[in-house]
């Protein structure tokens, strides 16, 4: 008798566990319980090259706080922004939809609408608080594509794309209130400032630190959408210095020019502020309970007065900001969440930024909506792989001026005009040999995925 209760106590015990760590696409937004549904905190830099990173290669620039996550975490080799530019990437994040799909392809401007469905609208239905610093591009006061009409509870930073390349404005937004910034004076040229106290990328690292310890008792949702290390490009053209930083730090003696000094201190600087949040999350007993994820938008630049090439930013990559070649599409993301995501581990598996929101959808037990382009890449944050679903190909285009789509290892490019290009990224990393002209039907293959991804998504 005794024994066969031991038994019946172990089976229920079993269960109960794996009931508490089984995260399934839910069927409605109750689905999942509260405390199986972790903390979502999604970093994105901006500018920063897939080379950028010691963990990816980076030998000059210091981020031991990045690299110890990616020893404690997953690493992606294979990982692909939203765009080659900041706002259509952004705008792929938080819609689930990749270029072919979006309402814009470049820079030109878009203000969201009510009836877009952001990944923020879609955790706040599920109960998260839903959070936001940064770097906003998609809609200004009044309008309904501000962060607090798309979702987000709370949001602190930059609501212009334009402002948001100026380290010390004027001003930044809480929700709709502009603040002023202590001692910054921006002069007659755009975006230059004349006065410089108050730096905007640490007044953003403390309120999403202040986000944290009030939504400690979540789940929450935080977006980190730092504007480091992009260019002050009018500071630059003005000053001779666009990498606008407090202070040098470590780099302050190297025999570099100061464009570079200032590149690589403003990336330790976001290294360790990404420690200080690690910390906070530790301090707390939110370390097991939250997924981390950092990424960039895009490839590294070579504006206001810096080259990428001096760092090696783009790594093994061919191309930087602004190109459809890998070097300027893919990017690190590393994963964290101890005792959840395997710690020490690397993935090839193909990814991209349009795949958030079905994933946190997943983690958060609600559905997203139908027709997106993403897939969720919860089983490999698990570290079951053989359960992930694959994407059939990956497609960018920026405006009408380049094409690109992946499928397994072949990488397709069009510039407009241009004859298709055609590598084999097993062998040739840095898209140095086209070898369209060997390929005829794989040529072809590409030229279906390039108007296949233009029509209007199923479901949508």
């Amino acid at each position: 008798m005794s024994s066969c209760f031991s038994r019946c106590v172990t089976v229920l015990l079993l269960s109960a566990f794996v009931a508490s760590f089984s995260i399934t696409a839910a069927s409605d937004i109750h689905a999942a319980e509260p405390s199986s549904r972790p903390n979502i905190i999604y970093i994105v830099a901006d500018d920063l090259g897939y080379g950028d990173l010691g963990c990816y290669g980076q030998k000059m620039i210091k981020t031991p706080h990045l690299d110890r996550l990616a020893a404690q975490g997953l690493r992606f080799t294979d990982h692909y922004a939203g765009a080659t530019v900041c706002r259509p990437s952004r705008l792929v994040y938080l819609t689930g939809y990749h270029t072919g799909h979006t309402a814009i392809s470049s820079n030109a401007n878009y203000v969201l609408k009510d009836s877009d469905v952001t990944v923020a609208k879609l955790l706040k239905k599920a109960g998260y608080q839903t959070g936001g610093v940064g770097k906003w591009a998609l809609g200004n006061v009044g309008s309904s594509g501000h962060p607090n009409r798309q979702g987000f509870d709370f949001w602190y930073g930059y609501l212009d794309q334009g402002n948001a390349h100026n380290y010390y404005p004027e001003y930044l937004f809480r929700n709709s209130t502009k603040e002023t910034l202590p001692g910054n004076k921006v002069g007659p040229k755009k975006r230059v400032s004349i006065k410089r106290t108050t730096y905007s990328h640490d007044l953003m690292t403390d309120e999403a630190l202040a986000f944290v310890k009030r939504s400690k008792d979540g789940p929450f949702f935080l977006n980190i959408a730092y504007t480091i290390p992009h260019a002050n490009n009018e500071g630059g053209r003005a000053t001779g210095d666009g990498l606008e930083v407090p202070d040098y730090g470590i780099y302050k003696d190297k025999k570099w020019p100061n464009t570079a000094k200032g590149q690589a201190a403003m990336i330790t600087r976001m290294d360790r502020d990404i420690g200080r949040l690690i910390a906070l999350l530790k301090e707390l007993g939110l370390a097991k309970k939250t997924l981390v994820l950092f990424t960039s938008d895009h490839g590294p630049h070579s504006e206001g007065g810096h080259r990428h090439q001096f760092f090696d930013a783009n790594g093994p990559l061919k191309g930087y900001k602004r190109d459809l070649y890998d070097g300027g599409i893919r990017v690190p993301l590393i994963a964290w969440q101890p005792g959840t995501v395997p710690a020490g581990k690397t993935t090839d598996h193909l990814s991209a930024f349009w795949d958030l929101l079905p994933t946190a959808c997943e983690l958060a037990g609600v559905k997203p909506r139908k027709g997106i382009d993403g897939i969720s890449f919860l089983p490999t944050l698990l570290g079951q792989e053989k359960n992930q679903a694959r994407h059939d190909y990956l497609f960018w285009q920026y405006g009408n001026r380049k094409t690109a789509a992946r499928k397994n290892h072949w990488k397709a490019f069009q510039a407009r005009r241009g004859e298709l290009e055609l590598y084999d990224l097993r062998s040739d990393i840095g898209e140095a040999k086209n070898i369209a002209a060997k390929h005829p039907d794989i040529v072809k293959q590409m030229q279906a995925i390039f108007a296949d991804a233009r029509k209007k998504p199923k479901g949508a």
